[in-house]
């Protein structure tokens, strides 16, 4: 491209010099002079606008190199999370003696998740619950600290976990967001026999013995049966200043080879449900379920026992055997409505000789706005000693995150 330019140039005033009279030898040389100067100064051009060229590429390619950089580089993700999740309900129930009714509406829990990545194979994870909107002195509500745990994978498929944390007991003792299960409230065996949601402060183990099946180990906080009182859900202590005379042992295995299908049993023990005050009594829980799912249809079945010292029953007849099972077939019509039935039966007083049991059977529908969106429609009719059983509309709406 210079050279083009001086050829150019050159030829132009040669062919300009030719068509006019022949010059001197002083006027050659003043026309050689005066084209030196001009070729000089060309060039001086020529150089700078490659100076500012150059500048104005480099500029370019910073930019360019910057603007890729925000553009492409990955966002480091956050080694701290937060979710949650809630759920109202709406209950109109009358009692079968007409004495009593139900009609009220309730923010039932208000929970938020807080977890935190130390490292690769070490973790913290915490949930905070605000149950029934409003906590204090002489409210409907409570505020509660339900998991916060350090987990440590200690080995490939092996991690141990310290703290405070659910107990591997059940079906949604461990996953309980609205969105998980039909029906408005929690069904009546996991709430009374289990009891949902139940947690526990100490130490546990768990892993994969080999694929498909897991094991759970956990010594912890126990119950506390204090004076007059005989139900385990009664006795959770929930992990303030508990009670720690008497620790308990819970340990599960659970099989999950075949795609959709989920069998588990657990086991808990403990030498003295009364702590060390007054005459001591031990216990044991039994608990084994299976969640099947095939295509759209799903079917969930749990039993649950309690095994109580003889001596509960000087507090109330019937206490040393506490039962109860269901059974609970639900059809996905697709993504947004699922339809389920449900017959529950309990009983804290099963070792009475006398009909002591709570029977219910539930029927209605959830609808799922989004996958962690959901509103639930179902009716339930109960049977429980003494016409003290509650019939009638349970309406909800939940969600996670």
């Amino acid at each position: 491209m210079k050279k083009q330019l001086l050829a150019t140039f050159i030829g132009l005033n040669i062919s300009a010099a030719a068509q006019a009279a022949t010059p001197s030898m002083e006027e050659m040389w003043q026309l050689i002079q005066q084209q030196q100067s001009e070729i000089a100064e060309l060039k001086q051009q020529l150089s700078d606008n490659d100076a500012r060229i150059k500048e104005t590429e480099i500029v370019s390619e910073a930019t360019i190199s910057a603007v890729e950089k925000m553009v492409t580089a990955p966002v480091a993700n956050s080694k701290t999370t937060f979710g949650g999740y809630g759920e109202m309900h709406y209950n109109s129930l009358d009692r079968d003696d007409s004495l009593a009714s139900k009609d009220e509406i309730d923010f039932h829990r208000f929970v938020m998740f807080t977890g935190h990545q130390f490292s690769e194979n070490v973790r913290f994870f915490s949930e905070l619950e605000v149950e029934h909107s409003i906590a204090g002195e002489g409210q409907a509500g409570e505020v509660e600290l339900e998991q916060a745990y350090i987990e440590w994978d200690f080995a490939s498929h092996q991690r141990a976990k310290a703290g405070l944390f659910l107990l591997p007991i059940g079906i949604i003792n461990e996953t309980h967001e609205p969105e998980t299960f039909y029906g408005t409230e929690r069904n009546n065996v996991e709430k009374n026999i289990i009891p949902a949601t139940w947690w526990e402060g100490g130490a546990a183990i768990g892993g994969e013995i080999s694929e498909g099946l897991s094991y759970d180990i956990a010594l912890h906080s126990g119950l506390y049966l204090g004076a007059g009182k005989y139900k385990p859900r009664d006795g959770r202590q929930k992990v303030g200043e508990a009670k720690a005379d008497d620790m308990a042992f819970t340990g599960r295995l659970k099989y999950t080879a075949i795609p959709g299908l989920e069998i588990a049993a657990s086991v808990q023990v403990q030498s003295d449900v009364h702590q060390g005050e007054g005459e001591e009594i031990g216990a044991t829980l039994f608990e084994t379920h299976i969640a099947w799912k095939r295509d759209a249809f799903q079917l969930r079945a749990l039993y649950a026992r309690w095994d109580f010292d003889n001596a509960i029953n000087s507090i109330v007849a019937g206490a040393d055997e506490q039962t109860g099972f269901y059974i609970e077939p639900s059809y996905r019509f697709n993504d947004k409505v699922g339809l389920f039935a449900r017959y529950s039966e309990y009983d804290n007083l099963a070792g009475s000789s006398t009909d002591t049991a709570v029977e219910q059977f539930d029927i209605g529908l959830n609808y799922w706005l989004h996958p962690n969106v959901v509103f639930k429609m179902d009716y339930q009719n109960q049977d429980a000693p003494g016409e003290a059983g509650y019939d009638g509309l349970n309406l909800g709406v939940g969600y996670s995150f």
